[in-house]
């Protein structure tokens, strides 16, 4: 199977960095959400991106109009009747993710593949709301899309190898590299960071240290580009808490319970970048 034309249901930042990597490969992608004036914004984003990246020489300026004529923006879902291939990106919520799935499932061809950006939620209970659970797969990109190399393929109990194989070659055809991950709550990706941002978010709540020292600890003393906490407001608060709370229930392990400071800036509305304040204040 060659995929050719892909639908991302989502047009935030990962979905939108999504459409982009598969644009600018030559994929014809419908980039969907719910009001154009969402979809126009994204696809100036995006714009300005590609814009940079010919200033510095990365791309050429014929590319850069190639991967924008690739892009078209629907907000309905019919447009995936024509898709071999549908990629999800919405909010990381079960039902959410039901209602899209069933309809994707009503509207695609039989032979297209089901793919999920979810970051913790399990692939077989996605599945299990197609016809075609052999067909759906998470496929979790890493942000920001354009830049980051990894996708985490996560296999669900009913996914074929036949999915799986094509799957594989499309993160190989983006420029990505694919590891194959089993359906547990967090994955790979998120079974480990979350854990680490959590303790820093504890470490911030028992002052244990300021939170720019505990991110200058993690960057200087282990290497990392960017410290936990900022990372945490780079991510969004309230998709932190989400993914520590399917851990905890899924692995019912007191381990991945969520820092109750945690769950206070999400109440107080500090999402961290996107709201303009998390652990850090933003312009």
């Amino acid at each position: 199977m060659t995929i050719s034309t892909t639908m991302v249901v989502g047009a935030g930042q990962m979905g939108g960095g999504i459409a982009q990597v598969c644009a600018a490969a030559g994929r014809k992608v419908y980039l969907n959400d719910v009001t154009m004036d969402i979809l126009n914004k994204r696809l100036a984003f995006i714009e300005s991106l590609l814009t940079k990246d010919v200033a510095k020489e990365r791309i050429t300026e014929e590319q850069k109009a190639a991967t924008m004529a690739n892009l078209i923006p629907v907000t309905d879902l019919d447009a995936g009747a024509e898709c071999d291939l549908v990629v999800e990106a919405i909010v990381e919520n079960m039902d959410a993710k039901a209602s899209t799935f069933t309809r994707l499932d009503r509207i695609c061809p039989e032979s297209a593949i089901l793919a999920s950006n979810t970051s913790s939620l399990p692939i077989t209970e996605i599945a299990a709301f197609t016809s075609r659970p052999e067909q759906v797969i998470g496929m979790h990109f890493m942000n920001p899309v354009p830049v980051m190399k990894l996708v985490e393929m996560i296999r669900g109990l009913a996914t074929s190898e036949q999915t799986t194989e094509i799957i594989r070659q499309e993160a190989i055809d983006l420029g990505k590299t694919p590891v194959l991950v089993r359906d547990v709550p967090g994955f790979v990706s998120n079974r480990v960071l979350q854990m680490l941002i959590n303790e820093a978010i504890f470490c911030v709540s028992e002052g244990v240290a300021s939170i720019e020292d505990i991110d200058t600890v993690m960057t200087l003393g282990m290497n990392h580009p960017m410290g936990p906490l900022r990372l945490a407001d780079f991510i969004g608060l309230d998709t932190e808490l989400s993914i520590l709370e399917v851990m905890f229930e899924g692995y019912g392990d007191p381990k991945y319970r969520p820092c109750p400071l945690l769950r206070q800036y999400v109440k107080a509305g500090w999402l961290g970048k996107k709201s303009g304040r998390g652990f850090y204040t933003y312009n």
